[in-house]
């Protein structure tokens, strides 16, 4: 059998450079990518990837719609893990476990945006509480996150080691984007099932790869009288088969001792944690660990790669 031919455009980007050394070393895939003195060369990218059988696009925005259109012209199968197709029509979403048909979308489609890291955990946590009526559509959600300085790429690792002196060493995150409307929040909304805009509140720590997203469910929210049982039971249940996906037991949970909740937790690991912890009060805190850079990032792409080229889902990943 001949393998599929992968072309990776951008692959000297923060993901880009990530999913090259975890698809070089497989036998079963031809990995294409251009020398780097030619990345910038539209022609010699356009080339290889109407000549590939599945290109990824680690590119701006822009260029991953100019890249597209090039796909569009040729039979090739697109991923695209910037964020300028995760809203648009015509494009599934790549978020295998989101729903029970969504692993066949993918499957079967030729232009599947890859999720954002941030939603990833929030959608995957927050879609079945709307679909089960325990959190309503209208409802107003809140959404804190921390992630390492790699979720910005190449500019933010560099401010961050050693580009920005008074970085060095930080003690504590710092909150950012908080007076703009985030690039991950309409895919938040949409996908979640969420009528409004979710406040999303994110923020950088002093150190690479790994994110916490913390999603609070204040009582008055929860609906059907809805406990955080409930709610872990809900998930569970619904991740059960699912091997990215552990939903911690709420007793484990609650034995959490200082540091806490270590946002590094999932690193280099293509799962994610989801935990679901109760207050006296009858709130409910939802926290979500997850590497930014595995199935925030290329370990999703890789899974989408694998379902769309008739793969293994899981071959390459860290489960």
């Amino acid at each position: 059998m001949t393998n599929s031919k992968v072309f990776l455009d951008g692959s000297y980007g923060t993901t880009g450079l990530r999913i090259a050394e975890r698809l070089g070393p497989r036998d079963d895939i031809d990995l294409i990518v251009v020398d780097k003195d030619l990345r910038r060369d539209v022609g010699e990218r356009r080339d290889a990837l109407v000549n590939s059988d599945l290109a990824i696009l680690c590119l701006p925005d822009d260029a991953a719609v100019e890249a597209a259109g090039w796909a569009a012209e040729s039979d090739t199968k697109i991923i695209d893990p910037s964020t300028a197709h995760r809203i648009a029509d015509g494009w599934t979403y790549g978020l295998p476990e989101m729903t029970p048909n969504q692993r066949d979308a993918v499957r079967e489609s030729d232009t599947v945006s890859n999720p954002g890291c941030y939603p990833t955990g929030v959608i995957l946590s927050i879609r079945p509480l709307t679909e089960a009526g325990i959190l309503s559509k209208d409802m107003p959600l809140t959404i804190h996150a921390l992630s390492g300085y790699s979720g910005g790429g190449k500019n933010l690792i560099a401010k961050w080691e050693g580009g920005q002196p008074d970085l060095a060493g930080l003690p504590f995150e710092s909150p950012y984007a908080l007076h703009t409307k985030h690039k991950h929040v309409p895919e938040m909304q949409k996908y979640s099932g969420l009528t409004y805009e979710p406040q999303f509140m994110p923020a950088v720590g002093p150190y690479l790869k790994g994110m916490r997203v913390e999603v609070p469910l204040h009582k008055s929210v929860i609906q059907k009288g809805a406990s955080a049982e409930t709610i872990y039971t809900l998930l569970s249940e619904r991740y059960a088969n699912e091997p990215l996906i552990n939903v911690v037991s709420i007793d484990d949970a609650l034995t959490y001792t200082d540091p806490a909740f270590d946002p590094q937790s999932r690193n280099d690991n293509d799962g994610l944690d989801i935990s679901v912890v109760p207050n006296v009060l009858r709130h409910v805190l939802i926290i979500i660990q997850i590497d930014n850079l595995g199935k925030g990032a290329s370990g999703a792409a890789i899974q989408n790669m694998n379902l769309m080229l008739g793969l293994p889902e899981h071959a390459g990943l860290n489960v």
